[in-house]
């Protein structure tokens, strides 16, 4: 019987998590092609992302959340999540919270995906691609831009009730 071997020359065989602590170690452990990709998609966010949010490694990804000095009261201890985004084993994933649990951003962006002529892969919050040419990105930046700190903390506090 053969055994299963694993090809790490390939983006594939790279590992599914990271094990960075700062963003720059994440960026530079991946492979040329896929820190493109993921430093093109971090450059989007961090162009359009509204101010009051932090930039950071948490779960073995690149994320960007609401920090807990201005935002304590999330049920897992953790900064309150707008968008993160990993290069996983075989594809690459955005993490929009800032839709999840919003019917009408959701429908928003699933519009905006079908207009584009764009495949959406995506579960609760997470938008599985292969290449930047996969996404509306312009829809993304429109996103993120229209996501300050308080409309997240809104829709969180719709979702999971009001602290206290």
């Amino acid at each position: 019987m053969r055994r299963a071997t694993r090809d790490t020359t390939r983006p594939e065989g790279r590992m599914a998590r990271s094990q960075a602590s700062t963003v720059e170690e994440y960026l530079e452990e991946l492979p040329p092609g896929r820190r493109e990709v993921v430093a093109a998609l971090r450059s989007l966010i961090l162009t359009n992302l509204p101010a009051g949010y932090e930039e950071g490694i948490g779960f073995g990804m690149i994320g960007y959340g609401i920090p807990l000095a201005d935002y304590p009261h999330t049920y897992n201890r953790q900064p309150l999540s707008c968008v993160a985004l990993a290069a996983q084993k075989h594809y690459f994933a955005l993490y929009l919270t800032c839709v999840y649990g919003d019917p009408e951003r959701e429908t928003w962006l699933r519009e905006r995906f079908r207009g584009a002529g764009k495949k959406l892969d995506m579960g609760k919050s997470c938008i599985r691609f292969r290449s930047l040419d996969d996404l509306p990105l312009d829809a993304i930046a429109e996103l993120v831009a229209g996501t300050p700190p308080a409309r997240l903390i809104e829709r969180y506090e719709a979702v999971k009730g009001k602290p206290g």
